[in-house]
């Protein structure tokens, strides 16, 4: 065998890889593509089913890269003082969340940690107050919070007091001296965090969305980490 011809092993994964992404051009175009890739696309799903997830999978990180690619401008940048880190950050990791949410209440201690060790990295935090009265209260507060300059210090304190209930809230406000916020502001602000998240068919709170690539639920530290070494090192994040 020639020194430059390729290994079995490297020849059969060639083809898995070249039939997967016909399996998933067949997805995407419809019928079109299937007529175009006759019969050996078709015979390779059929034997090898267990690729079908595999390229669902590929086909929605691409499409949720093309949302967050048409609407990175809105979802990076934060209503007023509501993010932290580094301003000119390579890398900006947001947070869609809810004060209520147990698992964003949990995630907070994995987002402060990269915030800790990444000199380099961009929080930016986005209101989404999804389940019910307290959340949207809190919400409102949370953006005078960011409004007056005192987002951090808010949001560690009314999550540290668990659930944001009105005393939490009013004891927290009391704390940090914080006003209410101008209702049309305001309402502005949650009707556009609700646009987004639908517009990135978020199913709950948190959500991430790091690079080109959302997660979510409360994904953990080590996840998130690695999506944002992969955005910085300018590596594909979908598809």
């Amino acid at each position: 065998m020639p020194s430059d011809a390729p290994a079995p092993g490297r020849r059969l994964a060639g083809w898995r890889g070249a039939l997967l992404a016909g399996a998933l051009g067949v997805l995407i175009g419809g019928g079109a593509m299937l007529a175009a890739s006759g019969s050996l696309v078709r015979s390779y799903l059929l034997e090898h089913p267990e690729v079908l997830p595999e390229a669902m999978e590929r086909l929605h990180a691409r499409q949720a890269s093309e949302l967050v690619v048409a609407n990175r401008a809105a979802i990076e940048t934060p209503f007023a003082g509501a993010w932290a880190g580094a301003g000119d950050g390579d890398v900006t990791l947001v947070e869609f969340f809810d004060y209520a949410c147990t698992y964003c209440r949990r995630s907070n201690a994995d987002v402060d940690r990269l915030l800790k060790e990444d000199p380099k990295l961009k929080v930016v935090w986005r209101e989404w107050p999804v389940l019910g009265p307290d959340s949207e209260a809190a919400a409102r507060a949370s953006l005078a919070a960011a409004r007056a300059g005192k987002f951090r210090a808010f949001h560690d304190q009314l999550y540290a007091a668990g659930r944001p209930t009105p005393d939490a809230l009013a004891k927290t406000q009391a704390a940090l001296g914080v006003t209410p916020l101008d209702e049309a502001a305001a309402k502005a602000e949650l009707g556009k965090n609700y646009q987004l998240a639908n517009t990135l068919r978020a199913t709950g709170t948190p959500t991430f969305v790091v690079g080109d690539r959302i997660f979510q639920g409360a994904v953990g530290y080590d996840a998130l980490k690695a999506a944002i070494a992969e955005t910085r090192a300018g590596r594909p994040t979908a598809g």
